[in-house]
């Protein structure tokens, strides 16, 4: 293995891992709660099973590393991609409409009734936020993108071509159909139709990255430790590490490939320890042009087709119904504190927790929630923390909501302090 230096970036007074100021624009890819967010509310990428042996690579600089990913143009490529999230949520289990279900607003069920499709987008892409799961993707160019994610008995794929979205699960046969969101990757407009179906859906390590190195500065510490081999490819390890305590995020280590400086797995550890929460790597990589026949897709006969308009049309009184106590969360957000401490209030007008759930949220969303709850107290009152192993979320008896990727002690201080 190289002798990579563990500490490259140094700030004024020799400690490692300080961003220059003056080059913090090349690290334009990490915002710590951007990443805890993204993986809290959706979707959470895994590991590409590196083989045994460290390749021996030319001596890197964290910031040489990072001005290689943030200059990467790879657009074209193929494989195969392990997920696996450990959020510490409840299971969010089996591809279908069943997780759609029990989230959906009474009367806007699943499998087609009322409209619904079990092939809309949205609720598929909540079952990566927990378990493994199999994705093979491709990519080529902003205009054409597929993500399938693969299971023993069914495959559910998301394909963009030229501005249309598909989406087919092999289960139910059933496909649903849009045009590509207002604003999308390649497409204009913005009329802010077509909502259904996830904008810029992060799907492989690279998009992880990215959101994970949007500003790394003074909270960060930045590392090159060691390389790799990621699906058969040799890789640099970028390690980035909160500078403050109260981070619930211990840190991130990103394997960039050292060739195109594509980053082919991301992991992110707890500060409270364990196995890691996200971990997204390929397992198999081809920066080859895909054949155009990857993107192409027809419902197959027999297929129930479902047009995005005729969902939003059948869903729309139910569907897009705000739970009594819950109008609130519109509100304009206030951003407490800096860097990966930062902390995000609401005020809800609801007089209590409770108060934001209703006889309109489905039992099983209820459960799901007091699952996570914990009952807290401090100067601000009363109120409940919702935890996971990355994202927490404080609502107090008196409808303010604190929400960071900090833990719950940092959180019941923010509240005692705004107070």
């Amino acid at each position: 293995m190289a002798p990579n230096d563990s500490a490259q970036i140094t700030g004024g007074n020799g400690e490692a891992g300080e961003l220059p100021a003056g080059r913090r624009r090349a690290a334009r890819y990490v915002v710590p709660v951007a990443v805890a967010g993204v993986a809290a509310a959706t979707i959470g990428l895994v590991p590409a099973l590196a083989a045994a042996g460290d390749p021996d690579l030319p001596k890197i600089s964290a910031q040489e590393l990072i001005e290689k990913i943030a200059a990467s143009d790879t657009e074209q490529l193929s494989g195969t991609v392990k997920v696996k999230t450990d959020l510490g949520i409840p299971a969010i289990g089996g591809l279908g409409g069943a997780t759609a279900g029990a989230f959906a607003p009474k009367g806007a069920t699943e499998g087609g009734e009322k409209g619904g499709s079990a092939a809309e987008p949205t609720g598929r892409m909540m079952e990566l936020a927990t378990g493994e799961h199999t994705l093979r993707v491709a990519a080529d160019g902003p205009d054409r993108q597929r993500v399938s994610i693969l299971d023993s008995a069914a495959e559910y794929s998301l394909i963009h071509n030229s501005g249309e979205v598909w989406a087919y699960d092999s289960a139910s046969n059933e496909a649903y159909h849009a045009k590509a969101p207002a604003g999308a990757k390649g497409e204009g407009g913005t009329d802010g139709k077509d909502q259904a179906v996830p904008k810029d859906l992060p799907a492989t390590p690279q998009d992880f990255a990215r959101e994970a190195l949007k500003a790394a500065g003074d909270t960060t510490s930045v590392t090159v430790d060691g390389t790799a081999r990621i699906a058969g490819r040799d890789a640099y390890q970028l390690v980035i590490k909160p500078k403050q305590d109260g981070s619930t995020v211990g840190s991130i280590k990103v394997a960039v490939d050292s060739r195109t400086g594509t980053p082919l797995k991301f992991t992110l550890l707890p500060s409270s320890g364990g196995k890691a929460a996200i971990d997204v790597g390929f397992t198999k990589v081809d920066f080859s042009k895909p054949a155009a026949s990857t993107f192409d897709f027809s419902p197959p006969k027999g297929a129930k087709v479902t047009e995005a308009d005729e969902s939003r049309a059948a869903g729309k009184d139910e569907a897009h119904k705000v739970p009594k106590g819950a109008e609130g969360l519109g509100s304009e957000p206030n951003v407490i504190g800096e860097g990966w401490t930062s902390v995000v209030q609401l005020d809800t007008g609801a007089k209590s927790p409770a108060g934001a759930v209703s006889e309109d949220v489905p039992a099983q969303a209820q459960q799901f929630m007091d699952a996570l709850g914990d009952k807290v107290e401090g100067k601000f009152g009363s109120g409940m923390v919702f935890k996971t192993r990355l994202v927490n979320a404080l609502m107090t008896d008196d409808g303010k909501v604190y929400v960071g990727a900090v833990t719950k002690d940092a959180l019941v201080k923010v509240a005692n302090e705004a107070k």
